[in-house]
């Protein structure tokens, strides 16, 4: 008995062991983008900031611990605040992303980002980034130089998350605020509070606590290297535009975004993604023009249903499952540079 007990806390130590050089040899290299994590106001007290101020060697001083975690190096891609992020960025970041695995310069990657399209930003390079090695997202509600300010705290967990080799193969997450999300379901749901981000449909894939991961599912579609596109070669996508349906509206958007040469269009409906009358008459118009209409639905949970309410047949339309309307428009565009057909169309919507 003796000797059992003996030969396990040994074999605990050399697993803990293991464990800690594993993360500790794991290289993390750190993208920075902008936003409220590196942000920076006139006083400690006060909202008003500017996103995007700090670089991130200043980012990176500020919490000394993460050096104890894995061997970090940084590199900025951009500074703004992420209401001005864009396709460009989108597509230099996927780029670099898969020439640092492709160069085998890093093991896991963290960007920072601010939050207001951190969603956006996560499921396209879950969808462009071709290996499935760690690439977690991060960012703040408050600026650097807040009084509590929350972005070292979630860039420590960030780096954690990053590090742990139970990360591999989940496609890119988002980690804030203790918890970790996985790119496709997560979404902002608050535009002040700390923990603003949430997965509707879903709830966390895992939590962070004492340095340490947990997961508790595994992803529900298909992601990074197991989609079909390929942007390394890519320097524009085709436009996609988001029209928002309301008590008593009109299709003045939507008829302006197909005279403005859109070749798809989010429509975000009420409820199961339905449409007034007028709207029903002007998607059709677009439809029959050969613009491509997804469905989506306002709603902050759910999904939106095949041939239900709506006869898509009849409509020419296609639906965005669970999708919300910000992302479906992500996966239009890469879909649309594969196929124009509405079946593989809504086929790619049902698996990503």
């Amino acid at each position: 008995m003796k000797r059992s007990l003996t030969n396990f806390f040994l074999l605990l130590v050399t697993v803990t062991f293991t464990t800690v050089a594993y993360a500790q040899n794991t290289r993390v290299k750190i993208l920075a983008t902008g936003g409220t994590i590196a942000g920076a106001g006139a006083a400690a007290d006060r909202a008003a900031y500017t996103a995007g101020k700090l670089p991130i060697d200043e980012l990176l001083n500020a919490v000394p611990q993460i050096h104890k975690i894995a061997k970090i190096t940084g590199e900025q891609v951009a500074s703004i605040g992420s209401q001005d992020m864009s396709i460009e960025v989108w597509l230099k970041l996927a780029k670099r992303i898969n020439e640092i695995f492709a160069k085998n310069e890093a093991d896991a990657i963290v960007i920072t980002h601010g939050t207001d399209t951190q969603e956006e930003t996560a499921y396209f390079l879950d969808l462009a980034v071709k290996y499935d090695k760690p690439v977690i997202l991060v960012g703040a509600m408050r600026p650097a130089t807040a009084i509590s300010a929350d972005g070292p705290k979630n860039l420590l967990d960030a780096v954690v998350v990053a590090a742990d080799p139970k990360s591999q193969g989940r496609g890119v997450m988002l980690a804030m605020n203790e918890r970790v999300f996985d790119a496709r379901s997560v979404t902002k749901t608050n535009s002040t509070a700390l923990e603003t981000f949430l997965s509707t449909n879903f709830g966390p894939v895992g939590l962070i606590y004492d340095q340490k991961v947990e997961y508790y599912y595994n992803p529900v579609r298909k992601g990074n290297k197991d989609t079909p596109f390929d942007v390394n070669s890519t320097t524009s996508l085709p436009r996609v535009d988001v029209a928002y349906m309301y008590a008593d509206a009109d299709p003045t958007a939507l008829n302006a975004f197909v005279a403005a040469g859109a070749k798809g269009i989010i429509f975000t409906g009420v409820g199961n993604g339905n449409m007034n009358k007028k709207n029903y008459d002007a998607i059709k118009a677009a439809t029959d023009k050969g613009v491509i209409v997804v469905r989506a639905t306002r709603t902050p949970g759910g999904r939106v249903t095949l041939h239900d309410e709506v006869d898509d047949a009849a409509l020419g339309t296609i639906v965005s499952d669970d999708l919300n309307a910000q992302k479906a428009r992500i996966l239009l565009m890469l879909a649309l540079t594969k196929t124009s057909d509405k079946a593989k169309l809504q086929d790619i919507f049902f698996q990503y």
